[in-house]
């Protein structure tokens, strides 16, 4: 099956190890940031979330008109918009980029962050909301024909938009959780379902969860599965593991400097979702997992967000990641602490090694299915010259 990588694009050039430098939307820097991805090998995007960051839209049309090919996985909460204005902000987004869009939904794992925008609900109410809002927006995405809706979040009466989406029928909806009711609405809803990279034994628990909740909601496929990592490479081991040691004492560093590891963070706690109590329930129990996971990073930041890193050369690093594909994995999510040159690297270096692999197996696959097919009509061909 074909593999795909999103990377990151960033509004300004700070990560968790390095203060901003740039405005919080810096044009030449978003701009240059996606020309690294689009010219080395990477084949989306994400414009992240978050309260008080810049408009995630507003930045995909600026950079979906400057740039051809890269495509775009937009963030969005439901709490922030009405869902038939933004199903009509996403049709017209989709245009800008002429077809190039996926919408990520993100329900809200901490209620600091979403009370920040005015939203109160508990989190078991906003799954709820998100999965009503999503069934919305998918309607106003394809329904030429008026409609009302009363549901338990919103209740509009005949609503048609004017403008539809490139793709057809829709663009492709994105989904990302670890808890039950987001397995439930995901497993549902989504078309991509995201997970934060942890243990290969974990990761496939967590995708035969999803498949497990697309089936109970009587779905006849299942989401493709996106899995996410912070790469630490170097030409050598002992070259990568020295990047990784300076890198997670950077991190270390600027907490105890009074730093916050992300602009606009709430004080440290412990987190509420349960996507980032896994990641540091994992970092307790060790350090290294599997070829190259290392969960330092993961620790440091609090399990906050995607975390956790892989070590080592290209290759080590390129094998860890088919590790991953031949559980299911299919979107390989990864950005860097350096984000511009770790984009640049990590595309040269990393990507053109994973995609011969899976090149190569794929045409394997193909010539034993083709030598089974062959096999088979000798078989048959016998058969009816016996019979004769």
């Amino acid at each position: 099956m074909p593999v795909e990588f999103l990377g990151i694009a960033a509004t300004g050039d700070g990560s968790e190890t390095t203060p901003r430098s740039t405005a919080a939307f810096d044009r030449d820097y978003t701009l240059r940031l996606a020309r690294a991805h689009e010219d080395n090998g990477w084949d989306r995007v994400l414009f992240a979330y978050g309260a008080g960051a810049p408009d995630p839209a507003a930045a995909a049309a600026f950079l979906a008109a400057r740039l051809d090919r890269l495509q775009i996985l937009l963030a969005h909460r439901p709490n922030v918009s009405y869902p038939t204005y933004a199903a009509k902000t996403f049709a017209t987004l989709d245009r800008i980029s002429d077809g190039r869009l996926t919408v990520h939904f993100i329900t809200g794992g901490n209620d600091h962050e979403q009370q920040r925008e005015g939203d109160f609900l508990t989190k078991d109410q906003r799954y709820a909301r998100t999965r009503e809002y999503i069934g919305i927006v998918k309607k106003a995405w394809t329904s030429t024909e008026a409609f009302d809706h009363e549901g338990e979040y919103y209740r509009f009466n005949d609503f048609v938009s004017d403008v539809f989406p490139v793709q057809a029928p829709r663009p492709g909806v994105s989904f990302g959780g670890s808890s039950e009711a987001a397995y439930a609405a995901g497993g549902a809803e989504a078309d991509i379902y995201c997970l934060w990279g942890e243990p290969l034994a974990r990761t496939a628990e967590q995708i035969e969860r999803v498949k497990e909740a697309a089936r109970a909601a009587g779905r006849t496929d299942v989401p493709r599965i996106q899995v996410a990592f912070r790469p630490i490479i170097a030409p050598t081991e002992e070259l990568a593991w020295e990047k990784a040691y300076r890198t997670v004492d950077a991190i270390r560093a600027r907490k105890e400097s009074g730093e916050l590891v992300r602009r606009g963070a709430a004080e440290a706690r412990t987190p509420e979702n349960t996507g980032s109590q896994r990641l540091l329930e994992i970092a307790a129990a060790g350090e290294r997992y599997d070829r190259a996971l290392w969960t330092p990073t993961a620790a440091a930041t609090g399990g906050a967000g995607n975390s956790n890193a892989l070590v080592g050369t290209p290759e080590t690093v390129a094998q860890a990641l088919l590790d991953y594909y031949d559980l299911g994995v299919d979107i390989l999510s990864a950005r860097g602490y350096a984000l511009l040159d770790d984009a640049i690297d990590f595309g040269r270096y990393v990507i053109p090694l994973v995609r011969e692999e899976v090149a190569r197996r794929d045409a394997a696959k193909a010539a034993e299915a083709a030598e089974r097919e062959a096999r088979a009509e000798r078989d048959r061909h016998q058969l009816i010259a016996v019979q004769a």
